[in-house]
């Protein structure tokens, strides 16, 4: 079991990308938000989304 909090699924509501304004997807394996559209990945660090362009990873 992992002591990093829980990610609430329920924010991915009110959630959109900060480039696109388009809708994320949640990857749970990596604890990251995703973004087709910019096909960027935003982390999250302690349950909390970083929606920062600067900390995004590049999608291939």
């Amino acid at each position: 079991m992992s002591d990093t909090p829980a990610f609430d699924r329920r924010m991915l509501e009110a959630l959109i990308c900060p480039l696109t304004h388009g809708p994320l997807d949640y990857d749970a394996e990596a604890q990251e938000l995703v973004s087709k559209s910019a096909k960027l990945a935003f982390p999250i660090r302690n349950g909390i989304p970083v929606m920062l362009l600067d900390e995004a990873r590049a999608l291939d």
